[in-house]
């Protein structure tokens, strides 16, 4: 029950980032007359709180009750989106944004600490695959209904989704705070953060991370699956329709609704599928399908008739492989994180894939704006096979038993002789 409210609480939240994200850009730049730095600032500084806020919600995971740093983050984020109503000058506006990218991705590394507290190591890929559904319909849902009342062409047009985003998280919060009431006390120790790692400074932390050979493999499939897709969805794609394949805007609304349908219609079946599956190996497969995606974008090129088709088509694929990777990221990696720095494990991969995805848009604005499309594929495609030769190394590196910190000298520790899919919380947890 507790991990079904942890999942309705996170889908109503994405509610908040559907009404307000797709739409922030046009209402600063052209409605608030503000202008285009602005909203690009306003983006900017969206990400720059998330990553301010990700290894820092996380680290206070380890430290204190998650059910309370996420609920406090959701009241930020609240406060944040909900300032935006009175922001009546770009300095104002800026700040409001920050303030809801902040309070927005500090709930993340807490909802999944809940995650791995509430769910048998049996179930935690299946919950997690259902919170990525549910935060995608949220996301969706938002979207389209903030589209029949958002009215960019007055300054308070968006003045009911700011409102409407604000109440969602606000509600998210109290849903989060309904589930850990009663949630027992006790915390597995594979999550237990001792005295000496309460004592760990943020940089000892960050040593003992990537002093784990598998989770620096780990890091590298992550930033690199995050800079394959995830980090052009929503600037670089739609850019690249609009101004090389010159498809209609509706077709870029049609791929996104694809996508969406597409992880809401295979996501169950797909974790039924590939439950017995090791995380690196289909990491791998996540890999493949980025490279058959950008394959496809660029045969796009070469077939104007049929362009917005496969354009479409190709979120579709996006899609498939997202079903695979959103439920087996964060579980392989607490699965690997040292002990007592699970939360702050989560927080600090969450950070470094905003930090490189937040370099996405600028990427493709350079390359697409000096007209180099061909470069704009070619980078991707081998961002994608990085992803894969990635995967591969952690996989190797997960059967080799390297899951242990390398000593002070550089050796790796003595490899665990049980085998990784017998533990507590095995990669096909």
């Amino acid at each position: 029950m507790r991990t079904r409210l942890l999942v309705l609480a996170s889908s109503i939240g994405m509610l908040g980032w559907g009404t307000v994200l797709p739409y922030q850009y046009a209402y600063a730049a052209n409605t608030r007359g503000w202008g285009a730095l602005a909203a690009a600032l306003a983006s900017t500084l969206f990400s720059v709180g998330a990553l301010v806020a990700a290894p820092f919600a996380g680290r206070l995971s380890d430290r204190f009750d998650p059910v309370a740093v996420a609920v406090v983050a959701k009241l930020v984020a609240a406060a944040g989106v909900g300032s935006l109503v009175w922001a009546d000058a770009p300095a104002t506006f800026l700040l409001g944004m920050f303030v809801f990218g902040f309070g927005l991705t500090a709930s993340g590394p807490a909802a999944s600490v809940l995650v791995l507290r509430w769910a048998g190591s049996e179930d935690r890929r299946k919950v997690f695959a259902y919170k990525f559904t549910a935060e995608a319909i949220g996301m969706a849902v938002g979207a389209f209904v903030a589209g029949q009342f958002v009215d960019l062409a007055r300054p308070d047009g968006m003045t009911t989704a700011f409102v409407a985003a604000g109440a969602g998280f606000g509600l998210s919060a109290a849903i989060i705070h309904l589930a850990g009431i009663g949630a027992p006390a006790e915390v597995t120790p594979d999550l237990a953060a001792g005295e000496a790692e309460q004592r760990l400074s943020t940089v000892e932390a960050l040593r003992r991370i990537f002093a784990v050979p598998a989770l620096r493999w780990t890091a590298v499939v992550a930033v690199a699956l995050a800079l394959g897709f995830y980090a052009q969805f929503e600037s670089g794609l739609p850019a690249y329709a609009l101004t090389v394949l010159d498809v209609d805007e509706s077709a870029i609304g049609l791929a996104a609704a694809v996508n969406c349908v597409v992880i809401v219609a295979l996501q169950v079946v797909v974790v039924r599928l590939t439950a017995r599956r090791s995380a690196a190996s289909l990491l791998m497969v996540v890999g493949g399908v980025w490279v058959l995606s950008w394959v496809v974008l660029s045969v796009a090129q070469l077939t104007p008739d049929v362009a917005a088709a496969l354009f479409v088509t190709t979120f579709g694929i996006f899609a498939v492989g997202e079903t695979m990777y959103a439920p087996v990221l964060n579980p392989l990696t607490a699965s690997l994180a040292p002990k007592g720095l699970v939360g702050t494990t989560l927080g600090t991969f969450t950070a470094i894939q905003t930090t490189f995805s937040a370099l996405g848009p600028l990427v493709a604005g350079a390359l697409l704006g000096l007209g180099l499309a061909n470069g704009f594929l070619g980078l991707h495609l081998v961002i994608s096979v990085v992803a894969v030769y990635g995967a591969w190394r952690l996989r190797g590196a997960l059967r080799a038993g390297t899951t242990e910190p390398e000593t002070m000298a550089g050796a790796v520790a003595e490899p665990v002789t049980e085998p990784l899919t017998t533990a507590p919380t095995a990669l096909a947890a």
